[in-house]
């Protein structure tokens, strides 16, 4: 499903239009969706395998409507993921959080990049044109040097 571009620059980015965008980064990425979540559902809001090796990446959207909400968002989503990290066991998952841009800075600022490293952790940005970027533990690292 492809969504428009917001068309208001003032309009709120849902939590739909950055779980969207996200999941088109993926698919252009060598990603398949194994799950995905609705609002209402408990668990990690996409859950996605590699096509051509055995790896998961685990990612938790959020959505912003103000400058306020855009601190709640991170931390939010932040706590969520970390809540969903599995230790145990041989596998280890790619994590993901994915924020509209405004909150997106503020995590890439704030999330320690030996932290991110450690834990496989990724922010993924969607502006308000529904461009995605995704800032890997390395670029965590010099943006914040």
């Amino acid at each position: 499903m492809k969504l428009k571009p917001l068309k208001d620059k003032t309009r709120e980015i849902t939590e739909d239009f950055v779980q969207t965008r996200v999941i088109e980064w993926l698919s252009k990425h060598h990603w398949r969706l194994v799950r995905l979540a609705t609002l209402r559902e408990r668990g990690v809001d996409i859950k996605a395998v590699h096509t051509k090796y055995s790896r998961y990446y685990l990612i938790e959207c959020k959505g912003s409507n103000n400058s306020s909400s855009e601190e709640v968002a991170f931390i939010y989503a932040l706590g969520q993921i970390m809540t969903r990290m599995n230790t145990s066991g041989s596998t280890r998952y790619y994590y993901g959080i994915a924020l509209p841009k405004r909150s997106a800075d503020k995590a890439i600022k704030r999330i320690p990049y030996q932290l991110a490293k450690k834990l496989l952790l990724h922010v993924f940005s969607v502006d308000k044109d529904g461009n995605v970027v995704r800032y890997l533990p390395a670029d965590l690292e010099k943006l914040q040097k």
